[in-house]
C-alpha cells in the first residue's frame, strides 16, 4: 500500500467512526423516550431536528479549525497551531451561549414553526429547555475536534465520541426511568454528556497548549484571533446554509409526492445520510492532508493527496453504489411491507446508488478547498449549484406524476444533476490551481 493511503485511512477510518457514534445519541433518544408514549416520542422529534439543524450550521467551527491548524502545523509553528485552535474553541463556547439563551427565548416560537401538535408541544419544550444547556458543549465539540483533526489526530475524537455515546445511554436510562424525569431526564443525561465530551476534548488540546509554551496565558481568549475564526467561518457557514437550503427544498417536493413517495423518500435520505458519511470521512482526511502541505509549502504533494483522495472518493462511491444497486429491492422490503412504498423505495435506491461515484469525487473535492482555506469561491459556488438545482426541483413538482414517478425524477435532479452541478463548479477550481496558496496563512 502506498504511503498516502495509509495516511488517508490513518486519518479517515477513525473519522468515519466518530460519525457513525454521533447519530447514536439521538438514536439512544429516541430507543428511551418512544417507551414513554407516542407523544414525548413527537416531541422529541420537533427538538431533536432543531438541534440538529444547529449542529449542522455551526459545523463550520470543525472545518474551519481543522484548515488553520493543520497549515500552521504544516508550516512547523506548532504554537501558532494551537493558539489558533483555542481561538476557534473560544469562538464555539460564545456563539454556543449566545445561541442557548436566544433559542430559549423563541422556543415556544420554534417549536410552533416546525409543527408541533398542541398534545406533543409540552414535550417538546422540556427537551429543548433542558438540552439548550449543552449547546455550548456541543459547538465546543466541533470546535476541539478541529483542532485535533488539523493536528492529524482523528483517533481522539473517536475514542470521546465512543465513550459518549454510552455515557449517553446510561445517563438516559438512569435520569429517564431510576429518578422519574421523563423526556426532561433525557434531554439533561444528553447535555451532560455534551458537556463531558467538551471538557474531554478541551483538555487535551490545553496539555497540549501547556506543553508547548508551558504558560496558562496562552490559553486566554484573545479577541483579535476570535473574530478572525469568526471571519474565516462565515464563508463556510454560507457554503453549509446553501447546502441545506437544497435539503430543505427536497424535502418539500418529496412531501407532495404522496403518502407512499414521502415515505420512500424519508429512507432514501437516510440510506444517502449514511453513505455520505463514508465520504465525509475522507473530506476530513481531505482537508487535514491538503491544509498540512499547503502549510509546509509543498503544492506538489498537495496535488499528489488530491489525486490519491479523488481515487479513494470515486472508488467508495462505486463500491457501496454497487452494493446498494444489488440490494435495492431487498433494503426496500427490509423498511416497509406496503407494496407502493416498495416499489418507490427500490427505484430511488437504484437512482442514488448510480451517483455515489460522483458523490464522492464532490466531497473529496469539497474537503480539499476546505483544507487549503478557499472558503469564500466554495460559498458562491454552494450558492450557484443550489441556484441550478432549485428550478430543477421545482419542475419536478409541476411536471412529474405524484408517487414513484415523481420520487425517482427527484432524486434523479437531486443526487444526479445537483451533484454534478457542485462538481462543475469544483473540479474547474482544483484543476486551476488558484486554492494552492502555501504558508502558515492563506
Amino acid at each position: 500500500m502506498r504511503p498516502q493511503d495509509r495516511e488517508v485511512l490513518r486519518l479517515a477510518v477513525p473519522a468515519l467512526g466518530a460519525l457513525l457514534a454521533e447519530p447514536l445519541f439521538l438514536l439512544a433518544d429516541s430507543a428511551i423516550v418512544g417507551r414513554l408514549g407516542v407523544l414525548p416520542l413527537a416531541g422529541l422529534g420537533v427538538a431533536g431536528a432543531l438541534l440538529a439543524t444547529a449542529v449542522s450550521v455551526f459545523v463550520f467551527l470543525a472545518y474551519g479549525t481543522t484548515a488553520t491548524v493543520a497549515r500552521r502545523l504544516g508550516a512547523g509553528d506548532l504554537r501558532s497551531a494551537l493558539q489558533a485552535g483555542v481561538d476557534g474553541m473560544w469562538l464555539a463556547l460564545g456563539l454556543g451561549a449566545v445561541v442557548a439563551v436566544g433559542a430559549f427565548a423563541v422556543s415556544g416560537f420554534l417549536v410552533d414553526a416546525l409543527g408541533a401538535s398542541p398534545a406533543a408541544r409540552p414535550y417538546a419544550l422540556a427537551y429543548l429547555h433542558w438540552s439548550l444547556p449543552g449547546l455550548p458543549g456541543m459547538l465546543v465539540v466541533l470546535a476541539a475536534t478541529g483542532v485535533l483533526r488539523g493536528l492529524q489526530d482523528t483517533t481522539t475524537p473517536l475514542v470521546v465520541a465512543v465513550t459518549g455515546a454510552v455515557v449517553n445511554t446510561v445517563l438516559n436510562l438512569l435520569l429517564v426511568y431510576g429518578a422519574g424525569l421523563g423526556i426532561a431526564g433525557s434531554a439533561a443525561g444528553t447535555a451532560l454528556t455534551q458537556l463531558g465530551m467538551a471538557a474531554w476534548l478541551a483538555a487535551v488540546v490545553v496539555r497540549g497548549v501547556r506543553r508547548e509554551t508551558g504558560s496558562w496565558a496562552a490559553l486566554a481568549p484573545r479577541g483579535l484571533g476570535v473574530l478572525k475564526s469568526a471571519r474565516d467561518g462565515v464563508p463556510l457557514l454560507v457554503r453549509t446554509l446553501a447546502l441545506r437550503a437544497a435539503l430543505l427544498l427536497t424535502t418539500y417536493v418529496a412531501a407532495r409526492q404522496g403518502d407512499a413517495g414521502v415515505a420512500a423518500h424519508q429512507v432514501a435520505v437516510v440510506l444517502w445520510t449514511t453513505t455520505a458519511l463514508a465520504l465525509d470521512a475522507l473530506a476530513i482526511a481531505a482537508q487535514a492532508l491538503v491544509g498540512r502541505a499547503l502549510g509546509a509549502g509543498d503544492a506538489a504533494g498537495a496535488r499528489a493527496q488530491v489525486r490519491r483522495l479523488v481515487v479513494w472518493g470515486v472508488g467508495a462511491g462505486v463500491v457501496m453504489g454497487a452494493v446498494l444497486a444489488v440490494l435495492a429491492a431487498p433494503i426496500a422490503a427490509l423498511f416497509t411491507p406496503d407494496p407502493d412504498v416498495r416499489a418507490a423505495l427500490a427505484a430511488a435506491t437504484v437512482v442514488l446508488a448510480c451517483c455515489l461515484p460522483l458523490a464522492g469525487w464532490v466531497f473529496v473535492l469539497d474537503g480539499v478547498l476546505i483544507g487549503a482555506g478557499d472558503g469564500r469561491y466554495l460559498a458562491g459556488a454552494s450558492i450557484a449549484s443550489a441556484a441550478v438545482y432549485a428550478p430543477l426541483a421545482l419542475a419536478v413538482l409541476a411536471w412529474a406524476p405524484a408517487g414513484r414517478t415523481g420520487l425517482v425524477w427527484l432524486w434523479v435532479v437531486f443526487a444526479g444533476a445537483y451533484t454534478a452541478a457542485r462538481l462543475v463548479t469544483l473540479a474547474p477550481r482544483e484543476r486551476g490551481g488558484a486554492w494552492l496558496v502555501t504558508g502558515a496563512t492563506r
